[in-house]
């Protein structure tokens, strides 16, 4: 199984994760944008930890993979309702 298919294969099972966590989510586009706008930023954490950098705040964010992994996963969902609401025009 080449790497792709491996990634994408993380992302959809963060998926699935989110909606048994927080149930389908539907958001205005100022919502998504903070939710994804949340996950980058634990994206940039992680990759200054990686820097050896550090952060200005306490954060959890140590591993890159996971944290891409959950940006990656926001914006599928964020896409689904994107796809969702056009099929419904």
């Amino acid at each position: 199984m080449n790497l792709t298919v491996k990634v994408l294969m993380d992302v959809e099972e963060e998926r699935a994760t989110q909606d048994v966590k927080w149930g389908i989510q539907r958001h205005d586009m100022g919502t998504w944008l903070a939710i994804l706008a949340e996950e980058f930023g634990e994206v940039a954490q992680a990759m200054q930890g990686q820097l050896g950098l550090t952060s200005m705040k306490e954060t959890d964010a140590d591993d890159l993979y996971t944290e891409l992994i959950h940006t990656a996963a926001v914006a599928i969902a964020i896409a689904e309702q994107v796809k969702e609401e056009s099929e419904n025009e």
